[in-house]
């Protein structure tokens, strides 16, 4: 057997080895849940809260935190955390919503914290629509704010495609997660080997409510521009707020990023009247003369 052909067949069997081990190996690359045992006690300082666990119909169990505010609440965010830990170190950042009068349900996905049941991104998907329904039939969709944060925002896009809430904010979104990790191994034929491809800018376009944005420019993970990229698919209904220096997990301490979400939470969308605007005015053009 000729050298180059043996070289040839060694390159390609190592190559198939590591497809396979990705395949089968992605949930622990792509999730770093924090297990809690079902008698772990959740504590806050200044903040109050009730436990919830929902049976989904598999016969998986979804735990998650509401965290109440001290006045009638306005409506509920539902906040979609990311894909580390649980929400026993999440919940520290329900008080950015609930300051703005907004009570928040944050869940732990299959197999974070006290969650059960076998991951896949179907069963994500459908936990967290009876999470959504029965948000929906305790309250109006109008008070329902869709929060999704890094992985969370596929998920939260997904949501919104389908349902009628208020708002969706998008916190350092990925255009899809095949993409995120095609930036890692450009190489791998990770198209086909991706089991939660999260393919983020095929739901947005599907989505009906206002659409908002916030990303820092210094994210070294999910890179700025994604989020302009995104921002293009359904421009009518979607606002891009930029953070300057934000980095993927530092946007809660710039105060630029509190002073978004007190705007687009607090105040009321309104429609702007073109026709009062200079949308169809021309700058003028220097007019050039022919010398005769």
């Amino acid at each position: 057997m000729p050298y180059w052909l043996y070289i040839s067949i060694v390159v390609i069997a190592i190559y198939f080895v590591i497809s396979i081990a990705l395949y089968y190996l992605q949930d622990y690359l792509l999730f770093k849940p924090e297990k809690l045992p079902k008698d772990f006690h959740f504590n806050y300082d200044n903040q109050k809260f009730k436990e919830y666990n929902l049976t989904t119909r598999d016969g998986a169990v979804i735990n998650g935190l509401l965290f109440k505010t001290k006045e009638t609440p306005k409506g509920i965010v539902l906040y979609l955390k990311g894909n580390s830990k649980s929400i026993k170190g999440w919940g520290k950042f329900a008080v950015d919503f609930t300051r703005l009068g907004y009570s928040v349900l944050m869940i732990d996905y299959r197999g974070f914290g006290k969650s059960t049941g076998k991951r896949t991104q179907k069963a994500i998907k459908r936990d967290l629509q009876e999470v959504y329904n029965k948000i929906k039939s305790l309250t109006n969709e109008s008070n329902i704010i869709l929060y999704g944060r890094s992985l969370g925002s596929g998920f939260a896009t997904k949501l919104a495609s389908i349902n009628n809430p208020k708002l969706l904010i998008l916190d350092a979104p990925y255009y899809s997660l095949t993409k995120v990790t095609t930036r890692f191994m450009p190489f791998m034929p990770l198209s086909i080997l991706m089991k939660y491809p999260l393919p983020t800018y095929k739901w947005l376009k599907y989505v009906r409510c206002p659409i908002h944005i916030i990303h820092g420019t210094n994210d070294k993970l999910i890179p700025y521009k994604t989020s302009v990229k995104l921002s293009k698919i359904n421009p009518e209904r979607t606002k891009l707020h930029t953070v300057i220096g934000g980095g993927h997990k530092d946007l809660n301490n710039f105060p630029a990023y509190h002073s978004m979400l007190e705007e687009i939470i607090l105040q009321p969308t309104t429609t702007v009247d073109l026709s009062k605007t200079s949308i169809n005015v021309i700058h003028s053009q220097k007019k050039t003369t022919k010398k005769t």
